[in-house]
């Protein structure tokens, strides 16, 4: 079953969203993040997924996690129909569901610890997991008695497989399907663990023991981005998920590293084409409705 699926970035609907989508010429989408958990499940086509420097080659059955802060973008070679599943969870949603035993997060919030963002389950775990899919996308598209209940039952059921998954992944199994370079993937970790930080080229290029002109060109190569543009992306998602929590303006400038108050208020109305104030204030609106 394919319904359509129209580009966008932004859910519309309260907690998680369905797609299942074949196209012979599907639209090129540029690097992006989302205020959501992507889960991508792929089915065919010629796809590399590319996730903050790392390119990964898919196969039919590989399951691609995303969080909310990082950026990716799809390539798409042409010659064969690329089919997809994708499915789009708010991180509340999930949270709300954790015990204090079982944290329902980790297989997003864990890529960065665990070097990857592909799952590969064995032929057991997969054929189960296709089989609660294909239950939720029945439920999701179904107006009939019960449906949104089995359909939330599934999407539960579903977040709870794919962690069990992200436990028994075996990484040496993928590596050879993924494309990155070991110096730059520690750099990316670097600067995410640092965004309050001075990240200058200069400071970077030291700590890693690499030349600036090196640095910038090899950075380019696997990101799509120059350093600055990066750091700057980066901090500007980092400084949307703070003003979500009601944290205020001024502490979010400092609290992002862009130090300068001004500098911050214009580069996020250039991002975003609105003012953080504003956008504080349409997120506590939407609450409020």
């Amino acid at each position: 079953m394919e319904h359509k699926f129209t580009p966008r970035q932004y859910m519309v609907k309260n907690d998680f969203e369905f797609f299942h989508t074949k196209e012979e010429l599907p639209p090129n989408i540029e690097y992006h993040n989302h205020d959501f958990y992507e889960i991508f499940f792929y089915i065919s086509g010629k796809v590399t997924y590319v996730i903050e420097g790392k390119s990964y080659k898919l196969k039919p059955g590989d399951i691609i996690l995303i969080n909310n802060r990082e950026l990716h973008r799809t390539i798409i070679e042409g010659g064969e129909d690329y089919e997809r599943i994708v499915i789009w969870i708010k991180p509340d949603y999930i949270t709300n569901l954790n015990t204090d035993s079982t944290d329902l997060t980790m297989c997003f919030e864990s890529s960065a610890k665990k070097k990857y963002n592909l799952l590969r389950p064995d032929t057991e775990t997969l054929a189960y997991l296709k089989t609660i899919v294909q239950k939720l996308e029945k439920a999701y598209y179904n107006s009939g008695f019960g449906s949104e209940v089995l359909k939330y039952a599934y999407v539960n059921e579903l977040v709870v497989y794919l962690n069990k998954a992200y436990l028994y992944t075996k990484d040496e199994e993928i590596e050879v399907d993924i494309e990155y370079n070991q110096k730059i993937s520690n750099i990316i970790k670097y600067i995410n663990a640092n965004l309050d930080s001075q990240l200058s080229l200069e400071n970077i290029s030291a700590q890693f023991y690499i030349s600036k002109y090196h640095l910038l060109r090899e950075f380019k190569k696997y990101t799509g981005f120059t350093i600055h543009r990066f750091i700057q992306k980066k901090r500007l998602i980092m400084a949307r998920m703070l003003l979500k929590e009601n944290v205020k303006v001024s502490e979010v400038s400092l609290v992002c590293g862009f130090g300068d108050y001004s500098n911050f208020i214009r580069t996020f109305k250039r991002e975003y084409g609105i003012s953080p104030k504003v956008f504080a204030r349409e997120i506590i609106q939407e609450r409020d409705i």
